[in-house]
């Protein structure tokens, strides 16, 4: 009992001597899942690197004038896909992460870092509708995430840093995708697409030593519009999404975590060129429009992805970065 009582006085003094530390960004998991397969048969590799910037302090709509607390996610990502059919596809997303925290206050400035092997998510779909007549599509998509990164990773002190710093999180997560397609007549190179993606976490059980943490609930939502151009036997294929992001309070032993959770918009400009036969590069832009954290919390200032994605064993296509 003693024991349990000196943890939630720590938890309670960590909360109040770093509740700016909480942020909305992270391990960019949910955001990369979803690979596009052009037929039966064929298998998708992908190899990018996610940079987030976290340097806007919110509370709630007011943004505060404070630049001394920045937080930065480096992430080297792996998708990897394979299409039994052209309804059945599975894919799985590995992760290396390096997470930072700078504090900087009377002209010192406080690292805190993790670096190492996140979490994995493994993920089926299926195409429910496929109307080639009208070039409509449906698909329903299950997964969990794994996990396989580290949860107890200690700063230069010793001292066991937060879960959202953390490359891992000790927790099973399911996943659900809804996702749908369209293309129409009058320009069938271009593409109208939207998903959604819910994530629920589940429960670290060993967080602190002998405490619970559990991540918030996230539901994230896509609008997209894609084309494709040929530009001196180059093939351009630019796009833009609209992503909303809903994510749930932390809990603590079942109690809600101050300073987690929110509401947030994004537009996300993309392209993908064509370099070889059946090799293209990508990048894509992140920025925010609206957020709402819920309490005082760094939100992004900006996210950049950029990489390479290999089709294998299918005829040369472009790939559009949703």
């Amino acid at each position: 009992m003693f024991r349990f009582l000196i943890i939630c006085i720590s938890l309670i003094f960590i909360n109040l001597t770093q509740s700016q530390t909480c942020c909305s960004g992270g391990i960019p998991l949910s955001n990369n899942i979803g690979l596009e397969f052009s037929g039966e048969n064929t298998a998708v590799l992908g190899i990018s690197y996610d940079f987030n910037n976290l340097n806007t302090l919110k509370n709630d709509e007011q943004t505060l004038e404070d630049n001394s607390r920045l937080r930065t996610t480096h992430s080297v990502l792996i998708n990897a896909g394979y299409s039994f059919s052209k309804r059945l596809s599975v894919e799985g997303l590995f992760t290396w992460v390096n997470q930072r925290r700078i504090i900087s206050e009377f002209e010192s400035e406080n690292l805190d870092q993790t670096y190492g092997i996140g979490d994995a998510i493994v993920l089926a779909r299926y195409t429910i509708v496929n109307n080639i007549e009208k070039n409509w599509n449906v698909n329903l998509g299950f997964g969990v995430k794994i996990p396989v990164g580290s949860s107890t990773e200690t700063n230069d002190q010793g001292i066991t840093l937060n879960a959202d710093l953390q490359p891992g999180s000790n927790a099973w997560d399911l996943i659900y995708l809804l996702g749908t397609s369209k293309t129409f007549d009058f320009r069938p190179t271009m593409t109208f697409s939207s998903r959604v993606v819910y994530r629920q976490p589940g429960e670290n059980d060993s967080y602190f030593g002998n405490s619970t943490y559990k991540f918030g609930d996230e539901i994230q939502a896509y609008l997209s519009v894609s084309d494709q151009f040929l530009i001196r036997k180059t093939l351009i294929n630019p796009g833009l999404s609209f992503k909303y992001r809903n994510s749930q309070k932390d809990k603590i032993q079942n109690i809600d975590l101050p300073n987690t959770g929110g509401d947030w918009v994004f537009v996300i400009p993309n392209f993908s060129i064509q370099l070889f036969q059946n090799i293209s590069f990508n990048a894509a832009a992140e920025l925010p429009l609206y957020s709402r954290p819920d309490g005082i919390q760094l939100t992004p200032t900006y996210r950049l992805t950029t990489g390479l994605l290999f089709n294998l064993f299918n005829k040369p296509q472009a790939i559009t970065i949703n």
